[in-house]
C-alpha cells in the first residue's frame, strides 16, 4: 500500500508499505476517511535540521502522517473480539503504557512511561490501512459520516474537550481566536452549546465559513483591535469565554485581555509563546486560564455523541475532499489557511 510521508520544506512523498498484520492486542483499521489537521503542517513545513529527521519516528523508517482516523475494522490479532470486524470506528491516536493513572482515565498521551502520537511518531491514516491497539478504538455512531469521524478524531474532538474545560453554556459569550478547522469547529460546537460567538481571524474566507457554523459577530484581526472591538459588542465587560486557537501570540494576548472580569480562557494552538503582565492580565481580573490539550478517549466518544444527538452540522467544515494521489495538491492549498477542512476518503 501507499501511505504520504511529510519531508519537511513543503515537500511529501507517497511510499510504498507493506500492509499492516495485526499482533495481540491490535487490530487493522480499514481506513474510510483521515483528516488533515494544522499540526500536520508542523512537519510539512520544517527546515533544516528538523526537515532532516522528519519520517522516522518509532517504526525505524519512514513514518505515515495523519492522525485523524476513522474507518472499519478490517482484521484483529490474538486477544481481541473477532465480533470487531466491520466496526465503524475512529481512533484515539496515542499509546501509552496502558496501565497508569493517565491511561485508566482514557487520557494515554499524558502517561509518563512515554508515549505513541499515530500520524507522528507511528503510522497513521495517511493510508488504506492502519494498525492500532485494539484499546484506542472508539465507537462511531451511524448518525455520522466517516468524514465527521476524522474531523471529531481531533480538530474537532479538541475544541469540543476546550469547551467542555470552560463549561460553555447559552449564559456565555465566546470569542474565538484563529478560524482553522479547531477554530470553527469551536464556533461551530459553541453555537450548539447555545453561546453567542465571535470569531476572530485574519482569512476573509475563514470569516465567510466562520459565519455560516453560527458565528454571531466576526472580526478581521487584521483591520480591527479584536480586543477593543470584543468590548464593544459585550458593553464595556468582555467575553466570559474566550480560546485561542491560533497558536500566535498576538491571539493568546488578545483573548486574555478581551475576557471579562472572573472570565475562563482556554489557550489551544500549538507551539510558539505569550508574555502576560501577571497582576494586569490575570491576578486582577481573577481569571482562569486553561491549557487545553486535545482530549480523552472517552471525550471523544463524548463528543460524537453530541454531534450526533443535536444534529450538529458537522458536513458544513468539511470544504475540500482529496484522493491520496492529490496529496501534494492538497498540502499545498491547506498551507494557505484559507479553508475549512480537508479530508483524504478511500472507497
Amino acid at each position: 500500500m501507499r501511505g504520504i510521508v511529510f519531508r519537511g520544506n513543503r515537500k511529501l512523498d507517497l511510499h510504498e508499505f507493506p500492509d499492516p498484520t495485526p499482533g495481540p492486542g491490535e487490530v487493522v483499521l480499514a481506513i474510510r476517511a483521515s483528516g488533515m489537521c494544522g499540526s500536520d503542517l508542523h512537519p510539512y513545513r520544517a527546515v533544516g535540521d528538523a526537515a532532516a529527521s522528519l519520517g522516522l519516528g518509532g517504526t525505524g523508517g519512514p513514518v505515515i502522517g495523519g492522525h485523524e482516523p476513522c474507518g472499519v475494522v478490517a482484521a484483529v490479532g490474538a486477544g481481541v473480539d473477532p465480533a470487531l470486524v466491520g466496526q465503524r470506528v475512529m481512533n484515539h491516536h496515542y499509546k501509552g503504557c496502558g496501565r497508569c493513572r493517565h491511561c485508566r482515565a482514557g487520557w494515554s498521551q499524558l502517561c509518563r512511561a512515554g508515549i505513541t502520537v499515530y500520524g507522528m511518531t507511528g503510522h497513521g491514516a495517511h493510508a488504506p490501512l492502519m494498525k492500532v491497539p485494539a484499546s484506542t478504538l472508539v465507537p462511531l455512531p451511524d448518525a455520522i459520516s466517516f468524514e465527521e469521524g476524522a474531523a471529531i478524531s481531533c480538530g474537532t474532538g479538541t475544541a469540543y474537550g476546550a469547551l467542555r474545560r470552560l463549561d460553555v453554556s447559552g449564559r456565555d459569550t465566546v470569542a474565538v481566536f484563529g478560524q482553522g478547522p479547531v477554530g470553527l469547529s469551536a464556533t461551530l460546537l459553541g453555537a450548539a452549546m447555545g453561546a453567542r460567538v465571535i470569531a476572530v481571524d485574519i482569512s476573509p474566507e475563514r470569516l465567510a465559513l466562520a459565519r455560516d457554523m453560527g458565528a454571531a459577530h466576526t472580526i478581521d484581526a487584521r483591520s480591527n483591535d479584536p480586543v477593543r472591538a470584543i468590548h464593544d459588542l459585550t458593553e464595556g465587560q468582555g467575553a466570559e469565554c474566550t480560546m485561542d486557537c491560533s497558536g500566535s501570540r498576538e491571539g493568546r494576548l488578545a483573548a486574555v485581555r478581551s475576557a471579562d472580569t472572573w472570565g475562563r480562557v482556554a489557550f489551544v494552538g500549538e507551539g510558539g509563546d505569550v508574555t502576560l503582565e501577571v497582576s494586569k492580565d490575570l491576578l486582577r481580573r481573577q481569571l482562569t486560564l486553561h491549557a487545553s490539550w486535545t482530549f480523552s478517549s472517552i471525550g471523544q466518544e463524548e463528543c460524537a455523541r453530541f454531534v450526533a444527538s443535536r444534529q450538529v452540522p458537522l458536513g458544513r467544515l468539511l470544504t475540500h475532499r482529496w484522493g491520496l494521489e492529490q496529496a501534494d495538491e492538497a498540502y499545498r492549498l491547506f498551507d494557505t489557511q484559507t479553508t475549512g477542512k480537508g479530508v483524504f476518503v478511500f472507497a
